[in-house]
């Protein structure tokens, strides 16, 4: 079965708030099974459009990884992060 992945990426404008955030977020990771490949680091954009802060979640499948997406959970973690900063995420498969 192919392997789900939560891809982010971020410009944080106010960093305490954030990290509010990124705490319950990492609860709601682990409450799901989420193995967290990426966050944050060192940063280059090789091409196009790109942004300062970059996480990648691994889950045991695509439904895994949309079930910690769209849980009630990683929702409150959400509310958290309102007017910190500006976020894309993606749910995919992958290999």
């Amino acid at each position: 079965m192919p392997k789900g992945y939560v891809i982010a990426r971020a410009m944080v404008t106010n960093a305490t708030q954030w990290a509010e955030y990124a705490a319950d977020a990492g609860k709601a990771i682990s409450q799901y099974g989420g193995k967290p490949l990426v966050r944050g680091g060192r940063c280059q954009i090789a091409e196009g459009e790109g942004r300062a802060r970059n996480v990648v979640l691994e889950f045991e499948s695509y439904e895994k990884a949309w079930a910690y997406a769209s849980s009630p959970e990683y929702a409150a973690a959400r509310k958290l992060r309102e007017g910190a900063g500006i976020i894309d995420i993606v749910v995919v498969e992958g290999a």
